[in-house]
């Protein structure tokens, strides 16, 4: 019941973007009436045409010719309104599923991070790509049927029953069967197309994380396991698949087996009435009845040999509204500000966080970083170094407590002023498929070539940049040049160094440099944090002893604070055994 009426709701949502363009749905009722009109006409014509043959006894080649000129127009009429229809319905169906596909990513560009965090990549890609092809291929086909195929039956009923009322209860019978037949096949299959969609879309995720991680996955041989794990979900969609597809397949040849039914009830009944002297039907009566019912039960025959496509593109409504009707990130207050001239203090002020209520992350958190400090955050895995960053950045709200920067709440400023008083470089380098001008200037596309040339040398890919062909116009990615891990994050140093933010959150942001290019980078940093409130996470002793606070975390809580120097000479401390444990050896 819920997937009926969830499905239900779905298809409800999306009529709005397809009658978003009436001019081409009330073309294409009006040309649907007339291939249907057109249709009924030549099976009038050919029925007239038995008659007068037989009447006459021989072939007036006349009344011949002037018949199938009259067949030969109509066909020609019934070809260009169907084929009219079917490119109105490829263009209404292709663009009400463009802007669907619009307002569903448009939705998710203000989906909180957890959204994210909680869902496989590749299942949300799944629903953007394969769920809404289907739902454009679909509703093409629906399209180019129903209104052509809704006036055949309107027209032909109103026919049948001028020629004889007997034989059209005959075919009223059958229809509605088929029309049931349908209807239990496809409410007994639904929760299986469901299913299905849902299996696609993880294998979708599944083989993109693990094309994404290969060399991992041949690093530590584990091929076999990913082999495996990809048969266990193929296999698993093969089941759901096949249950899916084989109730849905039962619909075309059920209502053709009932649709013959009645051309033998139709032959029956009109041999029986001629036999017995009724004036009213002929053979060329029985002729044109036995067309008329199959025009009449053809598009919902037709209908059920697209079954199978309409409830996968069901599904995708589905999964599609899904992440329409996830709840946005929440909106900024109606008296938020821009936070603009950032000096730097910020201000964590008994701040209380968990991911999940169970399980307590920041417990009444306190920090105060002055205008131009360095603060760096050490701490073991899990201790919630980058959960500050989180709630910095408002990718998460605090629990209790609250955080301000330079006196303001941050709950009251814009979301968008306060992520842009930060430059982030992460562990994590991200570059998109585009040239490495465009990657450079993402957060600030109004830099000079001046200011390019200036960060480029900063983050020492200067040369490297100009060495290439087509320097900073050169494609990177899937469709350019392929370039090391090293060289993506230094892309993205320059890139933040380009944006010029008041404030820095580095998040081992050198772990894929080597050591020389590390010095040289960290002199650029020093040079970059001068001046700004710069939050690092970072386990590389280099970063850490210059900083001007260390933090030292453990199970979301400050346990130690001070330089490197006072924190070193506490022999008992936290640090000096994270220091002992890790960093000794860079000496």
């Amino acid at each position: 019941m819920e997937t009926k009426k969830t499905v239900s709701n779905s298809l409800n949502r999306f009529m709005p973007y397809l009658l978003r363009y009436p001019k081409e749905m009330i073309a294409a009722i009006i040309l649907g009436i007339v291939s249907g009109l057109t249709t009924v006409l030549m099976t009038y014509y050919m029925g007239k045409s038995v008659d007068t043959m037989i009447a006459k006894g021989n072939v007036d080649f006349t009344i011949l010719l002037q018949l199938l000129s009259t067949l030969a127009s109509i066909l020609v009429i019934t070809v260009m309104s169907q084929w009219l229809i079917q490119r109105l319905g490829n263009r209404v169906s292709y663009l009400s599923v463009a802007q669907l596909r619009k307002d569903a990513f448009a939705h998710l560009n203000q989906l909180p991070l957890n959204y994210y965090d909680q869902n496989s990549h590749g299942n949300i890609v799944s629903r953007f790509t394969n769920d809404m092809d289907n739902i454009s291929v679909a509703c093409s086909a629906v399209f180019n049927q129903l209104f052509s195929g809704l006036s055949v039956v309107i027209i032909a009923f109103f026919f049948m029953l001028k020629l004889s009322p007997l034989l059209t209860a005959v075919v009223l019978i059958a229809t509605p069967i088929i029309f049931l037949v349908n209807w239990l096949v496809a409410k007994s299959s639904q929760k299986n197309f469901a299913a299905q969609q849902k299996i696609v879309g993880e294998i979708s995720g599944f083989v993109s994380e693990m094309v994404g991680n290969q060399k991992i996955v041949k690093a530590f041989q584990q091929e076999h396991v990913s082999q495996q794990r990809f048969e266990t979900l193929n296999q698993h969609l093969y089941v759901k698949g096949q249950k899916a597809q084989f109730s849905s397949s039962l619909t075309n040849p059920l209502s053709r087996f009932i649709d013959h039914l009645s051309y033998l009830s139709i032959g029956l009944a009109g041999g029986l009435l001629l036999l017995n002297g009724n004036q009213a039907i002929t053979i060329g009566v029985i002729s044109s009845f036995t067309i008329y019912s199959s025009q009449f039960s053809k598009p919902f025959i037709e209908l059920s040999g697209i079954t199978t496509q309409i409830q996968t593109a069901l599904a995708g409504l589905d999964r599609t509204f899904e992440i329409i009707n996830q709840p946005e990130e929440k909106p900024d207050g109606k008296h938020a500000f821009v936070l603009g001239d950032v000096t730097g203090e910020v201000i964590f002020d008994h701040v209380d966080f968990s991911y999940t209520p169970s399980k307590p992350l920041i417990q009444d958190f306190n920090l105060t970083a002055s205008p131009g400090e360095t603060i760096a955050i050490v701490g073991k895995t899990g201790a919630g170094k980058s959960t500050l960053v989180n709630l910095l950045m408002r990718f998460y709200e605090v629990d209790s407590g609250q955080i301000s920067i330079d006196g303001h709440k941050i709950t009251q400023v814009t979301r968008d002023s306060l992520r842009k008083s930060f430059g982030m470089v992460l562990q994590d380098t991200w570059l998109f498929d585009s040239t490495i001008r465009d990657n450079l200037t993402y957060g600030n596309s109004e830099a000079t070539e001046e200011e390019i040339e200036k960060a480029m040398k900063k983050a020492y890919i200067f040369d490297f940049v100009t060495r290439l062909p087509k320097g900073l116009d050169t494609l990177i990615g899937a469709s350019g040049i392929k370039i090391s891990e090293g060289q993506r994050q230094l892309m993205t140093i320059a890139r933040t160094m380009i944006s010029d933010p008041p404030m820095l959150i580095l998040d081992e942001a050198t772990s894929s440099v080597d050591t020389l290019t590390e010095k040289n980078i960290q002199d650029a940093f020093l040079q970059m944090m001068n001046g700004r409130t710069s939050f690092v996470i970072a386990h590389r002793l280099s970063t850490i002893k210059n900083a001007d606070k260390i933090l030292v975390m453990e199970q979301g809580a400050i346990v130690e604070i001070g330089s490197h120097d006072e924190l070193i000479d506490k022999k008992d401390g936290y640090y000096h055994a994270l220091y002992e444990a890790q960093f000794k050896n860079q000496l």
